[in-house]
């Protein structure tokens, strides 16, 4: 499966660029970035213009390309965060959105209405949103495999300062009992159908065990309000665990005393082929540990002098410990300099310097390892829908002649 560039649109400008920021509650109130889409820029069923030199569109998705990221900062911009959407995004009123929380799991089932979770105790997260697909297309490209779906290169991830209550606060104001186990919110998107089928709006159970550990419910993304691509008004952040499970524009939540199932964990999301049962590898959860470049596909270097080559480097199952780069197409290995933030659920950048000598084609590769010790590995086990995807990548450059 070739790695299309779908996207060949010419740059646009930034919905509402030079407007002065409101104040929080103020901007709390607002339809976030931009309202309606920008005829001609946007992709089905996503809002904010899709400029070409920042994205690559899928359809109703949209990868970030991550030489936009270099020099950036830690966060990800929002109008350079991925999209991933299973439909389109509504436009949802927060005056007359409610989260209705229901279930055998509550002795209190109760709503809440946007100022309501606006008025409650708030944290402040950093983390990151992956797509189980990101790195999908390497699948094809390098281990001449076949798979189905997005074509992700490395793109479908971004990491965000995510402001809103905690999870664990609304499920004991409604009165979580004791033998709750499963948590299951549901978003206000429109219905999936698939091949004629109905699968309902997007939904995925969480055990009650995490979903009173570190999820919340937010409401401001990068000291801004969400923006309706990522959730507006109010969406699940899930730290660690893949990007369906942070369903975004939440509208109910049903917390039950016996083990809940949909689509999402069931048919989708979980790993099928030769190495799996045929009802598959149990739900995917938590991410491994990659890594990626922040260059140009195919970028082209000068030969003769030094450049500062930089990256970023993530796991969910902990701090990155360390970070190695190959010049050579992994003959030989060389140690990054980790620098900023070591955040658990977030990701680590680096950097190192090369002096490329010899004009003309060479592989970049590099290979993470977080603190519990696992190394990206040279190949990932093939899977039909191609997720998890977490094997060292090869990135192509062209040396020239300066």
């Amino acid at each position: 499966m070739p790695y299309e560039d779908l996207n060949d649109e010419a740059v646009h400008r930034r919905a509402r660029a030079g407007q002065p920021a409101p104040g929080r509650r103020d901007r709390l109130r607002l339809a976030a970035v931009g309202g309606e889409p920008v005829p001609g820029v946007s992709s089905p069923g996503i809002v904010k213009p899709l400029p070409a030199e920042t994205f690559i569109a899928h359809g109703t998705n949209a990868e970030m390309r991550w030489e936009a990221m270099r020099d950036v900062g830690y966060h990800v911009p929002n109008d350079r965060f991925f999209v991933r959407n299973h439909t389109s995004t509504p436009i949802i009123d927060a005056a007359t959105w409610r989260l209705e929380l229901h279930g055998t799991g509550l002795s209190n089932p109760r709503s809440f209405g946007y100022e309501e979770l606006l008025a409650l105790p708030a944290v402040t997260r950093d983390a990151a949103i992956e797509c189980a697909g990101n790195g999908r297309s390497f699948f094809a490209t390098q281990q001449d495999q076949e798979i189905s779906g997005t074509p992700w290169r490395l793109g479908g991830i971004g990491v965000a300062r995510w402001r809103g209550v905690p999870l664990a606060t609304v499920l004991e104001r409604a009165g979580l009992t004791p033998d709750a186990v499963d948590v299951m919110p549901r978003g206000l998107d429109p219905e999936y159908v698939s091949d004629g089928v109905n699968h309902g709006r997007v939904r995925r159970p969480i055990p009650v065990s995490k979903a009173l550990d570190d999820v919340i419910l937010a409401y401001e993304m990068n000291d801004r309000p969400l923006p309706p691509d990522h959730g507006y008004p109010v969406r699940l952040v899930v730290p660690s665990w893949i990007g369906l499970a942070s369903i975004k524009w939440v509208g109910d939540i049903e917390v039950s005393a016996s083990p809940l199932a949909s689509p999402w964990n069931t048919e989708f999301y979980r790993m099928f082929g030769e190495a799996y049962p045929p009802e598959g590898s149990a739900p995917l959860t938590v991410q491994g540990v990659r890594s990626a470049f922040e260059l140009p596909w195919n970028a082209t270097l000068a030969a003769g002098r030094p450049h500062v080559l930089r990256g970023r480097a993530w796991s969910g199952h902990g701090r990155i410990a360390g970070v190695e780069v190959s010049f050579d197409g992994g003959e030989t290995w060389h140690r990054a300099q980790l620098r900023g933030p070591h955040v658990v659920p977030a990701w680590t950048r680096w950097h190192i310097t090369w002096n490329p000598g010899r004009p003309g084609p060479h592989t970049l590769l590099s290979r993470a390892t977080d603190e519990t010790g696992a190394v990206q590995p040279m190949r990932t086990p093939h899977n039909d829908y191609g997720y998890m995807f977490d094997g060292v990548v090869h990135h192509p450059v062209t040396v020239v002649n300066g």
